[in-house]
């Protein structure tokens, strides 16, 4: 009832809203609380659902994609758990202001179809929460206790956890393809993929790269990179490096890309044991109105862990990421995800997730 009323409610995706969608308005409300407060609610096998009906889609020979990213959901309450300053995403560039919000990482996965594109379907939703700081006269065990927390609680840190828990429900054979933005192409992330699992994600234009070593010196250390590489921006520019031609489906219709490709490469950040292949995308020219003069947007630069994989595929797996996006827009401003009034530790990490399990069952 309460999944059928956040996806049908006019108003505010309240709990009280929902007990009333549901005819219960004049009836006890404990047990509809209790069922978030008391953990009687597991997403996980909500989500699971889901999983099964894209696995059993998706080809066994195909790749399960599955996007990646956080969300900020704005809270002003003092007491609700999770609760702190963040970052506002959608502050300028210039000036980084602070909101108050809980934050949630999500995990999508593709449903593709067959002229190319694909509907990101959700799969995961967890709070990821930051540990509240003691007290300054707080004793010293509570401070190192909130080290501790910071360390285990931290973003790259619990969005590991999440695609290691997916890859586990998935069989051996499936290959993964994780997909993030910036945020995500860390060293944490990079370096503690699962086995049979590829990131692709974007990197800085400036990133320092370099080519495979050369063969061990008879005395010393044998090295772990070798020469240094031309930078993403570098290879942009450089004209002596042709441009490759390649269609993708993107923004409702088939677009045709001019890429420029290095493989292989290392990143410090990712180790020496990790082969990368670097991608720069030119940008696709556009026209605000008929007649008006052709813009460009900026390029993109990307890696993938896997050197092998087409370049096709490549690229229209990073595109289905804007899916997860269009997820958290239908999420927070229709759905109402994070509206609900509690607090505790278990009703804000069930009931958020209640709610996009529900919106993913619409899109299923």
């Amino acid at each position: 009832g309460h999944m059928l009323g956040s996806l049908v409610s006019p108003c505010r995706a309240t709990i009280s809203n929902l007990i009333c969608l549901c005819g219960r308005a004049h009836l006890d409300w404990s047990c509809d609380y209790r069922l978030y407060a008391r953990d009687r609610v597991n997403p996980a096998r909500l989500f699971g659902h889901t999983l099964q009906a894209i696995h059993a889609h998706v080809a066994p020979e195909q790749p399960l994609v599955v996007a990646i990213d956080d969300t900020l959901v704005r809270k002003s309450g003092t007491k609700i758990h999770g609760v702190g300053w963040k970052r506002d995403p959608l502050g300028p560039a210039f000036q980084t202001n602070l909101v108050r919000g809980q934050r949630y990482v999500q995990l999508s996965a593709a449903w593709p179809d067959s002229n190319g594109q694909a509907r990101m379907l959700p799969i995961d939703f967890t709070h990821a929460p930051t540990p509240a700081k003691p007290r300054k006269d707080a004793p010293a065990t509570e401070h190192e206790h909130y080290k501790e927390q910071r360390k285990q609680q931290r973003l790259n840190v619990v969005s590991l956890a999440r695609i290691e828990a997916l890859r586990l429900s998935l069989p051996d054979s499936r290959k993964l393809v994780i997909v993030g933005d910036g945020s995500y192409t860390n060293a944490d992330i990079l370096r503690g993929l699962p086995a049979n699992t590829v990131y692709i994600g974007r990197i800085r234009k400036d990133a320092l790269l370099h080519a495979l070593p050369g063969p061990a010196p008879a005395t010393g250390r044998p090295p772990l990179y070798g020469a240094q590489l031309p930078t993403p921006e570098a290879l942009r520019t450089d004209d002596t490096v042709a441009w490759v031609t390649i269609e993708a489906f993107a923004a409702g219709k088939r677009h045709t890309f001019r890429v420029k490709t290095l493989s292989p490469a290392l990143w410090r950040k990712s180790g020496a044991a990790c082969r990368l292949r670097i991608i720069v995308v030119a940008p696709i020219g556009y026209r605000l109105r008929n007649g008006s003069r052709l813009l460009y947007r900026q390029p993109a630069f990307l890696i993938c862990t896997d050197p092998e994989m087409s370049l096709e595929e490549l690229l229209q797996d990073y595109l289905w990421r804007w899916g997860i996006e269009v997820n958290f827009r239908d999420e927070k401003t229709l759905l109402g995800t994070g509206e609900a009034q509690v607090r505790t530790v278990a009703s804000t990490h069930n009931q958020p997730a209640v709610t996009v399990a529900a919106y993913s069952f619409l899109w299923l």
